[in-house]
This record gives C-alpha cells, structure tokens and sequence, in this order.
C-alpha cells in the first residue's frame, strides 16, 4: 500500500532543506598545518571556500554545505569537509616539489639593450 503521510513529510522535508534558500552567518577558521594556513570560509550563500597558502603558493576548492542545520564549526570537526581539505595540501604540495624546465635559479641572464639602439653621437644631432 501507498504511504501518502510519508510522501508528504519528504516533499514537506526536502523544500526546508534547499540551501538555497537560506542566508548564513558568514564564517571563517584558520589553522596552521603542513607548514602552511588552512582557512575554511563559509559565505552567506551557503558555499564553503577552503583555502591553503604555502611558501607562496595559494589554492583554492569549493564545496556546497553539506548539514545545512549543523553548525559550520561542528561539521569542520566531524570531518565533514577532510577529503576536500586532503586534496588540496596533496595539490599544493605537488606544485611545489615541481621545477622548471625553463627557468632555474641558478640561471640568471643578464638583460641586454635591443640590438637596434645607438649611442647618439655629438654629430648625429646637429
């Protein structure tokens, strides 16, 4: 037999869960780790940023709000958003154990005039 009271408390249930259409406190926490700063943002439109900066280099993901009914900072500690956070120092991380093919500290070119400027000469003005 067909539930239509159960039916009902889904659909009635699923409308007051659209993020949507909510405005949050917008939120922010910065930790320290892998020698860099994590800052975990949560904005007024229900988006989460998480940024990681290290010696320099800044990435950045996005992730919508998972436990809209959660605090942010709970969901934060539950782990909610790890594999996200995960991804991103793996990321950072492999951006700088690269090198360059082209440019290297070591090298270091001198940079010369264009080939086509001359000294002006005294005569070369009268």
């Amino acid at each position: 037999m067909f539930d239509i009271k159960s039916l009902l408390t889904r659909t009635v249930e699923k409308e007051l869960i659209d993020v949507d259409d909510y405005i949050f406190i917008p939120e922010r926490y910065d930790l320290e780790i892998d020698d860099g700063v994590l800052s975990c943002v949560l904005n007024s439109d229900g988006r989460v940023d998480i940024f990681f900066q290290k010696h320099g280099i800044t990435d950045v993901r996005s992730a919508s709000r998972k436990h809209a009914y959660t605090g942010f900072d709970r969901e934060l500690q539950l782990g909610i958003y790890d594999d996200v956070i995960e991804n991103l120092i793996d990321d950072v991380n492999k951006i700088l154990e690269g090198k360059s093919r082209f440019f290297k500290e070591e090298v270091v070119l001198p940079s010369a005039p264009a080939l086509d400027s001359k000294p002006y000469a005294d005569s070369d003005l009268h």
